[in-house]
């Protein structure tokens, strides 16, 4: 009976420890600055390889294209307008 008793507050002690550090790792993974990171490192990706350092030019280049567009757009609009 005693064995049990101890078997069982042990494994009380056990899942206490492990709900402790999951909860520890929830707060981690929702901290913003963590959130923040994450979100960085996905960006950074999209435009540099990041196991090689390489910038990825497709994606430069697709987003330079973009941004030149609406430019144009914006300023040929600007000259129907007047």
């Amino acid at each position: 009976m005693t064995q049990d008793m101890s078997a069982l507050e042990r494994e009380i002690e056990e899942t206490r420890q492990r709900l402790a550090s999951t909860i520890d790792q929830l707060a981690h993974r929702a901290h913003p600055k963590t959130i923040v990171g994450r979100q960085v490192t996905t960006v950074k990706s999209h435009f540099v390889d990041l196991e090689s350092g390489a910038p990825r030019t497709d994606n430069i280049l697709k987003v330079a294209g973009a941004v030149v567009g609406v430019i144009a757009f914006f300023a040929l609009a600007r000259r129907v307008a007047r």
